[in-house]
């Protein structure tokens, strides 16, 4: 990563995205959990007071709140960590907001390995694939500052649920200001032939990485910036597919269930190539500081690109 490569935290787009889609719509309100700072949805209160609403722990009653101001022509979104939005109010977000489909958008924070210190008891490793099997949700999970800000006021926009999986640590910014975000609509970083990255939040530097690495030993690998992990941009997963005839994936989020699941579940329908999914191994996460433990569990660039150059010489040998 280069040295001058600005470095900041989903959340703070987030918090920024929110202050401008409040702006731009008073019928945005802000629901917290009891972690307003930590979220940033404390900048929203800050500028609009009266249109937040603090719940303390109690999450399940958050979301049954939110439901019901939807309800009422509000946009609520209800912020919580990643943890917390699925664990402990997965049933209120399915039968209240996702039953109902209801215009509610959930916001976790501190998602994956890289909330760090915190442990595994604060580390949401499986909420993607809690979300993105509910029925209406759309999932999504920005790469860096400028993309969660433009994702949040996407979501503004967006009828129906919408859940967002943002990060703590900081993290490179490699998003322009001019790039185009569209929800289902991936990001193609880096042409390649030989093989391809397909990635989403914090693992898209990451493949970028690894991209570079492999360049230097004439490996040409494309990186894809999946954002949108429901709906899933089928047409970018199919087309790469058969461009290069190998896909890895890379997420910051259990293998089961997640961004390998649902390109596994295009490609083996419409494209069938090998498939290799990276991320956390049907585990839970560990306590130490974020880069140690993307190293610790194999998702830091050169574990990419050691993972890459061993496919592609057993597939080579067939």
């Amino acid at each position: 990563m280069d040295k001058k490569t600005e470095l900041k935290a989903t959340r703070d787009g987030f918090g920024e995205g929110l202050v401008d889609a409040g702006r731009e719509n008073k019928n945005v309100v802000v629901l917290s959990a009891d972690l307003t700072d930590s979220t940033r949805a404390g900048w929203f209160k800050k500028e609009f007071p009266e249109r937040f609403f603090s719940f303390g722990v109690a999450e399940q009653d958050m979301m049954s709140t939110a439901a019901g101001m939807s309800i009422m022509g509000k946009i609520p979104f209800a912020c919580t960590f990643g943890v917390f939005a699925a664990g402990r109010a997965w049933n209120q977000l399915s039968i209240s907001v996702c039953y109902m489909n209801l215009n509610v958008k959930i916001v976790g924070t501190h998602a994956g390995i890289s909330v760090g210190p915190d442990g595994a008891t604060h580390q949401a490793l499986e909420e993607i694939a809690l979300m993105r099997i509910l029925p209406n949700m759309t999932v999504i999970v920005p790469c860096d500052a400028i993309e969660a800000k433009k994702a949040t006021m996407c979501a503004a926009k967006c009828p129906g649920p919408v859940y967002l999986r943002l990060t703590r640590s900081k993290v490179p910014v490699i998003a322009k200001e001019t790039d185009k975000f569209e929800i289902g609509k991936a990001n193609i970083l880096r042409e390649g032939k030989d093989l391809t990255f397909v990635a989403c939040g914090t693992m898209v530097d990451k493949a970028l990485g690894a991209a570079d690495i492999l360049e230097k030993e004439g490996i040409s690998a494309q990186v894809i910036n999946m954002h949108t992990i429901k709906p899933i941009d089928k047409e970018a997963i199919i087309s790469s597919a058969r461009k290069t005839g190998l896909i890895i994936t890379c997420e910051e989020h259990t293998v089961l269930g997640g961004l390998g699941g649902a390109v596994c579940e295009v490609v083996s329908q419409y494209q069938p190539v090998p498939v290799k999914i990276i991320g956390i191994q049907d585990r839970f996460g560990e306590s130490g500081e974020a880069e140690e433990l993307f190293k610790f569990f194999k998702l830091a660039s050169i574990d990419l690109a050691k993972a890459a150059r061993a496919i592609l010489t057993k597939k080579n040998k067939k």
